[in-house]
């Protein structure tokens, strides 16, 4: 009986992963989002087509970007969840990707929040969005 427990112990100690790739991805504050975007309103109206992006500031760390991707919306953080916030993590749009202004140039594409070029270990930070009627809900 030792002698299972022993080898058990064992194998579970061996087998555990040293990857930090996850606590890599704490760098941005898990801030509370309860925002209503009106499509009626002239800046927001670009949503209702496909592949249009809005940016709303003063929300999430670093405001967020909404985006109508033709089978829904979709919102991320405007900060680079690969850095430790700074004033060059904010990420510029440019069409449908997002870049950091810090000297790596992490890019993103909105569409899904992944990385693009260099494999990076964390994604955009989501928020959920969600339709009804005229007004788009982003929240956590």
């Amino acid at each position: 009986m030792r002698t299972s427990i022993a080898i058990l112990s064992f194998l579970f100690l061996t087998t555990c992963s040293n990857d930090d790739s996850i606590n890599n991805c704490n760098f941005l504050l898990n801030v509370a989002i309860d925002r209503t975007i009106n499509l009626s309103l002239p800046e927001n109206n670009v949503l209702m087509f496909t592949n249009n992006v809005v940016y709303v500031p003063n929300e999430g760390n670093l405001g967020i970007y909404v985006i109508n991707t033709g089978t829904g919306f979709r919102a991320f953080d405007a900060a680079d969840p690969n850095h430790v916030p700074d004033t060059c993590s904010f990420m510029e749009l440019n069409g449908l990707e997002v870049t950091c202004g810090c000297a790596d140039e992490n890019k993103y594409l909105l569409a899904t929040g992944t990385s693009l070029g260099t494999q990076l270990p964390c994604g955009l930070q989501e928020y959920r969005a969600t339709r009804s009627g005229n007004v788009i809900t982003v929240s956590n």
